[in-house]
């Protein structure tokens, strides 16, 4: 619902931007490559990502990976300890049709890119210019404090209430854009 509620906005008052919201495999390694060789060309300094929950903690890889801005919507802090208990076949969210096996090994691939995200944190520090997190203390499946610290450093808008999938996005998509530029 976000990322098309964006690409809309995108597409009608931004038609010059570039915009790419590819599905990725469930395997997070095999998901990072699939970006990184996508935005090979990418100028990093005019470039952007926007994630949430795991793509928000796979946003936060890759910024931190490129030196892009990051938009990060209810992050998913700790991925390999969340999704350990899913290893098996999974639907996915947005279409309980398509199904998807989550693999032990995934596992492993999530606590690498977390170790990656922790190294490269302490060599590139956040700042509010390069990040803009919103976290909803409402999120019923994240824990919105060990999401605030995840995005320590940046700008975090913090909501009261809300849930894990923002459905009042529509009150915090201008603050998106802006924080972009946009």
């Amino acid at each position: 619902m976000k990322a098309q509620k964006v690409a809309s906005r995108v597409r009608t008052a931004h038609p010059d931007v570039v915009w790419w919201c590819p599905q990725l495999p469930p395997s997070p390694q095999g998901a990072l490559e699939m970006v990184m060789r996508g935005i090979e060309m990418w100028p990093r300094h005019t470039m952007a990502v926007a994630g949430s929950s795991l793509g928000g903690f796979y946003a936060r890889w890759l910024a931190l990976q490129t030196g892009c801005r990051a938009v990060l919507l209810n992050p998913a802090v700790f991925p390999a300890r969340d999704l350990a208990r899913h290893i098996g076949e999974q639907t996915a969210w947005h279409d309980p049709q398509e199904r998807f096996f989550f693999e032990p090994g995934f596992v492993a691939e999530l606590q690498a890119q977390q170790d990656d995200i922790e190294r490269c944190s302490s060599l590139r520090p956040t700042t509010p210019e390069r990040q803009f997190a919103i976290v909803a203390r409402g999120d019923e499946v994240l824990d919105w404090r060990e999401m605030q610290a995840f995005c320590a450093g940046g700008t975090i808008r913090l909501l009261e209430g809300s849930d894990h999938a923002i459905s009042d996005f529509d009150d915090h998509i201008d603050a998106v854009f802006a924080f972009l530029g946009l």
